[in-house]
């Protein structure tokens, strides 16, 4: 059964033109060489993640959990020059070991020594978590999306039932709708772009994608601050995801994690811990057929509702932080921002 309210994917040759077009009208980013995970972060280990679509493979690095591990995260960047050296900082991946998860750091198209872009991201996003799928051994499987990472992942999770549980920061429900505010020289291109490239346009607006994805769980975060990012914007793609929002007091774009960042990394434990308890079984290997926008029907989660499973959304809760919960007090690094 088609899941009809997941809007068409562009045909193979306009999707490569779409995406051109996107990169074009995209912020400017100079490739630079990913820096090694620093000596705190070890053990870890440097991997190649096969593509199915697009030239090479994509750089990844593979961070095993303390202890007896109890489910493994995607962790996905944002539009910044440093790529998935972005989590050498701020205490998540650290975060996430100690709490018993494996940590995928990836690379998208174009990023560090990754290939170059050929379709749209989700494509990068759908071949990690096949990877993530076959390295983590029937372990249930998170994603932590942040900025225009969390983004790409949306198309994935509307048309896969293999993840359990979600933790998005600073996500936009459209990266031309962020564009118009923060870049306005473009927006003759924008609206170009949307003119004459609809259907492509229609499918990257990521509010008709939330409200099919079949997760346990699902936490949306954003800065009070963020122009970009507007705390409406991330109210409303939790609701139709059928999650929670929890908006940073003063906190502009991926100011979150630094101005709250026990507060943020207790809530992305507490979403993956609470996504188990309400999975009811790991799901299956996830299969992109060759050539097709959705997954096998085998594959696809269309809950009668249209929406997440979810009973209702999990509440907030009053706690400062989570963190305690997992045996040791979580403090993210400081300055300086480059990941060395």
């Amino acid at each position: 059964m088609e899941n009809k309210s997941i809007p068409a994917r562009p045909g193979p040759r306009l999707e490569r033109i779409a995406m051109s077009c996107f990169l074009a009208l995209s912020p400017r980013l100079a490739k630079v060489a990913q820096p090694v995970p620093p000596a705190r972060l070890a053990p870890f280990e440097n991997i190649a993640v096969p593509r199915r679509f697009g030239p090479g493979t994509l750089a990844a690095t593979w961070y095993p959990a303390e202890g007896r591990p109890r489910g493994a995260v995607l962790l996905l960047h944002p539009w910044l020059i440093w790529g998935r050296a972005y989590f050498n900082l701020r205490g998540r991946i650290q975060a996430l070991r100690a709490a018993g998860y494996h940590a995928l750091t990836v690379d998208f198209g174009g990023f560090g020594a990754s290939g170059p872009p050929h379709v749209f991201f989700d494509r990068d996003v759908e071949a990690a978590f096949d990877f993530l799928h076959r390295r983590a051994h029937g372990l249930p499987l998170h994603v932590w999306g942040v900025s225009s990472g969390g983004y790409w992942a949306h198309p994935v999770l509307s048309r896969t039932r293999s993840v359990a549980g979600a933790f998005f920061e600073d996500v936009s429900p459209h990266l031309f709708e962020w564009s118009w505010r923060m870049a306005p020289l473009g927006r003759p291109g924008y609206v170009l772009y949307r003119a004459i490239l609809a259907r492509a346009h229609r499918f990257l607006d990521i509010r008709r994608h939330a409200g099919s994805m079949s997760l346990g769980a699902v936490t949306y975060v954003s800065g009070e601050r963020d122009k970009g990012v507007r705390p409406q914007d991330t109210r409303a793609l939790a609701e139709l995801a059928g999650g929670r929002s929890h908006i940073v007091a003063g906190a502009e774009h991926l100011g979150a994690i630094k101005i709250a960042g026990d507060e943020v990394i207790g809530l992305a434990l507490d979403t993956f811990q609470q996504a188990e308890a309400l999975v009811p079984a790991v799901r299956p290997e996830p299969r992109w057929p060759e050539g097709s926008d959705a997954p096998a029907p085998r594959d696809i989660c269309v809950p009668n509702s249209g929406r997440s499973f979810r009973r209702a959304p999990l509440p907030l809760g009053g706690e400062r932080s989570r963190a305690g919960q997992w045996g040791r007090r979580l403090r993210a690094p400081g300055r300086p921002e480059r990941p060395m």
